[in-house]
């Protein structure tokens, strides 16, 4: 049966989920994205999906890992390629099409958007992957777990743990949803989470959360496809969509879909 206690450190906070054999450690950075970095822990090994973008998380997350008194066996990069101070010389794994996102892609101007906005503190660079992957399966901390590519980048399943990372979902927050397409194929995702009932939904951008997280934001999706249907233009759609989820946070990222939803025409 999983246990997890909370460890409470200076800027950020650790939730460890404790499988057994497998331990889950999800660092919440408390930075201003507010992003969450995976450490997965079996054997006195240690294997990290994501990276830290601020050098004061930087620091502190490695300072933590030291404490577990593990060997890192690699970091998975797929949709936060910023932070590559973090762990520099540790093995960095990605897709091709993770590492053109982080380098060239969306993921590459979201980085050059986040150093103007947050300066010195922000660590613009970025990781420099030393292994490429491809769908199927790794094994790292003597983890397997299964690559799942997607359009931007990949998702990881880790079947020992009964459980899923995946970059955006939170039952509570809006999503970056591009238009009807992306809504549709989000949705048969979902659904597939919701028929393996999953342990932990392991994402970027929330705090880890169960199956029943996807039944939740399938509502959601569903019913902001219907408020696009009715609205007339971006503005209308938010204001909409705000009124049906009052308490959502992530109200960039409605704005950024109801944007894809209704994009602006040039003149």
């Amino acid at each position: 049966m999983m246990e997890m206690k909370k460890v409470n450190l200076k800027k950020g906070y650790v939730l460890v989920y404790d499988f057994g054999d497998v331990k889950v450690h999800n660092y919440t950075t408390n930075d201003l994205v507010d992003d969450q970095v995976i450490v997965l822990q079996k054997n006195q090994k240690l294997a990290i999906i994501e990276s830290p973008a601020f050098y004061e998380n930087n620091r502190e997350l490695e300072e933590y890992i030291l404490s577990l008194n593990a060997k890192v066996d690699g970091i998975l990069l797929a949709y936060h390629m910023a932070g590559g101070t973090f762990l520099k010389d540790t093995p960095k794994y990605a897709t091709k099409n993770a590492d053109t996102y982080g380098h060239m892609g969306g993921g590459k101007a979201l980085i050059d958007n986040f150093t103007v906005a947050f300066g010195e503190a922000f660590d613009k660079n970025i990781h420099d992957v030393t292994d490429y992957i491809d769908t199927g399966s790794i094994t790292l901390a003597d983890i397997k777990m299964n690559i799942i590519k997607t359009d931007e980048a990949y998702d990881i399943e880790i079947p020992e743990i009964h459980s899923i990372y995946t970059h955006m979902l939170g039952s509570e927050c809006h999503s970056i949803i591009a238009g009807d397409r992306h809504a549709n194929a989000m949705i048969e995702t979902l659904k597939g989470y919701v028929e393996k009932k999953y342990n932990l939904i392991l994402t970027s951008h929330y705090l880890p959360e169960d199956y029943k997280a996807a039944e939740k934001k399938i509502l959601y999706i569903e019913t902001l496809l219907h408020i696009a249907s009715i609205s007339s233009n971006a503005e209308e759609m938010i204001e909409k969509v705000e009124k049906a989820y009052p308490t959502y946070s992530g109200k960039n990222y409605l704005e950024m879909t109801a944007h894809f939803f209704f994009p602006t025409q040039e003149k």
